[in-house]
């Protein structure tokens, strides 16, 4: 195990991480693309502008894990161990990312990129997605029940295929529950 170290500047696409067990740890300008991380457990850790782009996370274990301008582009959090699941994300790009199935509850996404994510069946009961681009990102039988999307955009959510009740929208965003009926608003 390896307790409250800084690793800066390494690249992990070539060799994997030395350890399996991160605990208060902080990961700054790390690459990670392409990487293995299969059966890693990181608690309470921060990743500062890293590259986790198509990373494979096979039974990867994250416990409080906060990421901060990092690029995770195709990422499958489905794939992750979900025991003690609990993420935070922040001025991050997650295109293409896969949450299928993925507990979220109370889940903080700030400031994202989240074009094309996919969060069927995923649990975000009281998420709260603050000024995040959801263009193209799937909702489907996903449960949305309390969450934030007041300051987010361009998302299309079905409210016959997904649970909602006491969901915040703004007044402009109820548009985004519109979307399938392909009526005009003016």
């Amino acid at each position: 195990m390896i307790e409250c170290k800084l690793f800066e500047r390494l690249d992990y696409t070539a060799e994997n991480l030395p350890c399996e067990v991160y605990e208060n740890c902080r990961f700054v300008n790390c690459n990670f693309y392409n990487s293995d991380l299969l059966n890693v457990t990181f608690r309470e850790c921060q990743f500062e502008s890293c590259d986790f782009s198509m990373a494979s996370l096979k039974n990867t274990a994250m416990n409080d894990v906060h990421f901060l301008g990092c690029k995770l582009v195709g990422v499958q959090f489905d794939e992750c161990n979900p025991f003690l699941f609990s993420v935070g994300f922040e001025n991050c790009v997650l295109k293409l990312a896969v949450f299928y199935k993925t507990k979220l509850k109370k889940t903080h996404f700030k400031n994202c990129n989240l074009q094309e994510t996919d969060f069927t069946e995923a649990d975000m009961t009281a998420a709260i997605l603050d000024s995040c681009d959801l263009q193209r990102s799937i909702f489907h039988k996903t449960n949305l029940e309390k969450t934030d999307f007041r300051t987010s955009f361009l998302y299309s959510i079905d409210p016959e295929l997904n649970k909602l009740k006491k969901a915040r929208f703004s007044r402009m965003g109820v548009v985004g529950l519109l979307d399938k009926y392909g009526i005009d608003i003016e």
